[in-house]
C-alpha cells in the first residue's frame, strides 16, 4: 500500500515538473505570435516557417539564432538573426507571404 501512494505521488509530481515549462511558455508569448501566424498560414497568406528557414539557411550562411514574427508596413515578416562561423550576428528579414529575403529594405 506504501509503494503504491509512493508511485502516485512520484507521478503526480513529475506531472507538474513537465507542466510547468509548458505554462511558462505560455506566459512569455503575450502576443500571440505563434497564433497569429498560424492562423496566417492555414489562409495562405503566409508560408510556413520551415520553407523560409530553408530559404534562409540556402542564402546566409550560419546558425539561426532567434526568430520574430513583424509587421513592417504592410507585410508580414519573418526576422531571423543568424551567428556566422566568424561569430558575427546578422539580422535578416524574410518577407513571409512571398518567401523570399528583403535584400536592400533592412533584411540585407
Amino acid at each position: 500500500m506504501k509503494k503504491a501512494l509512493m508511485r502516485v505521488a512520484m507521478v503526480g509530481l513529475l506531472g507538474l515538473v513537465l507542466a510547468r515549462p509548458h505554462a511558462a511558455l505560455a506566459e512569455v508569448d503575450e502576443d500571440g505570435d505563434h497564433d497569429r501566424a498560424r492562423d496566417l498560414y492555414e489562409h495562405g497568406e503566409i508560408k510556413s516557417l520551415s520553407k523560409i528557414m530553408s530559404v534562409v539557411r540556402a542564402q546566409v550562411p550560419g546558425d539561426i539564432v532567434a526568430v520574430d514574427f513583424i509587421r513592417i508596413d504592410d507585410t508580414w515578416v519573418y526576422r531571423f538573426q543568424v551567428v556566422a562561423s566568424d561569430g558575427r550576428r546578422r539580422i535578416v528579414d524574410v518577407d513571409a507571404g512571398a518567401g523570399a529575403v528583403m535584400h536592400g529594405k533592412r533584411g540585407d
